[in-house]
């Protein structure tokens, strides 16, 4: 089969007049559209048990509706710091770095305007593998309250079944970083309705419990007996709404997960399956953790692709991560990246079908 280029069309403008670019990569039965705005996944269409495609990620049809206020993040690079660090501050090397609070008291994903709200620089590459889009941004000493200049890659592929995701970094000064993409997944196709229904697999024994503000407490507990149980494949609905503090904390699953037996090479952390489509999402990463998010704060105002309304629980994510307030938490895994340092990770989202 010959290789499709890489398609460029104009996905909007800014206030300030900057364009934005939509890049369509195919490869095989999966089709991704990308976003230099936020290096946003716009869309990912996979087929069905029956070879029927559907775009099985929420967001909009155009660059408007990803710059309105209300926007939880739909598909997009979120950094410098993706999850919540407390108070919106931590110390390092004797310095106290004050960072925006911008989920209450705490920081969230990055600040006011973190990685998902500026322009990338996109380059596109025809990589042996598959379609392939560069994105870069260079992060000035101070953004949003971190120290040191941040030279970030990210490196979208669109292989044969898979989209993988690189990430690189580096910096002159001692920083914290921890990027993640923000995708919401809806495996019978975006605005079908809830995910109660899909079942989900966890490679993980225990979790990082949250206090008010979901900031861990420190405490590593384990899933057993617990409605956050996903060591096998389990509906989501059958215990979200459980009589369980940790539950009620977050209105439903928005926990990280720390995965077992993490090494240097990537492996498997989730399985997410629909029955009624058919379709299945395994996540690949090399992360210690991955955030399951079960889409409580989706509150049906928000008008998405085709004017479809995303109600609660409309969609999930699997957010593959280091741990939530690592920087304030010294017994978690370190996020401190150094010069002469290179951040590297990688995520790869593989879909098929049930047999």
């Amino acid at each position: 089969m010959a290789k499709q280029p890489i398609e460029t069309t104009p996905f909007g403008r800014l206030p300030d007049g900057r364009p934005v670019d939509l890049f369509t990569l195919r490869n095989g039965a999966l089709t991704a559209t990308l976003s230099s705005y936020g290096a946003t996944v716009v869309s990912l269409f996979a087929p069905d048990s029956r070879g029927a495609p559907a775009d099985v990620l929420l967001g909009f049809d155009s660059l408007e509706g990803y710059l309105q206020p209300g926007n939880p993040y739909f598909g997009c690079v979120v950094g410098r710091y993706g999850n919540r660090i407390a108070g919106g501050r931590f110390t390092l090397e004797g310095r106290e770095h004050t960072l925006a609070r911008n989920d209450g008291e705490n920081h969230l994903h990055g600040g006011i305007r973190g990685f998902d709200k500026v322009v990338w620089e996109p380059r596109p590459i025809e990589a042996p593998a598959g379609p392939a889009l560069e994105l870069s941004y260079r992060s000035a000493d101070g953004e949003e309250g971190y120290p040191g200049n941040l030279a970030v890659r990210v490196v979208y592929t669109l292989l044969a079944g898979a989209l993988q995701i690189d990430y690189a970094a580096t910096t002159d000064r001692p920083t914290h970083l921890n990027l993640t993409n923000h995708a919401y997944f809806n495996l019978e196709g975006e605005g079908s309705g809830s995910i109660l229904d899909h079942r989900l697999e966890l490679s993980a024994s225990r979790f990082t419990a949250v206090g008010p503000g979901l900031i861990p407490t420190g405490e590593v507990r384990p899933v057993e007996g617990t409605p956050l149980d996903f060591r096998t494949l389990s509906r989501i609905g059958d215990r979200i709404e459980a009589d369980d503090p940790q539950l009620k904390l977050a209105g439903g699953y928005d926990h990280n997960f720390v995965l077992d037996g993490k090494g240097p090479s990537p492996s498997r952390c989730a399985r997410l399956v629909s029955s009624r489509s058919g379709r299945t999402l395994e996540v690949v990463t090399k992360e210690p953790g991955v955030q399951f998010y079960s889409g409580n704060f989706l509150d049906g105002t928000l008008r998405g692709k085709g004017g479809r309304t995303y109600p609660r629980r409309a969609g999930l994510c699997l957010e593959t991560q280091h741990f939530p307030d690592s920087p304030n938490r010294p017994e978690f895994p370190s996020t401190l990246l150094r010069p002469g340092e290179r951040y590297s990770t990688s995520t790869i989202l593989r879909f098929g079908v049930e047999k």
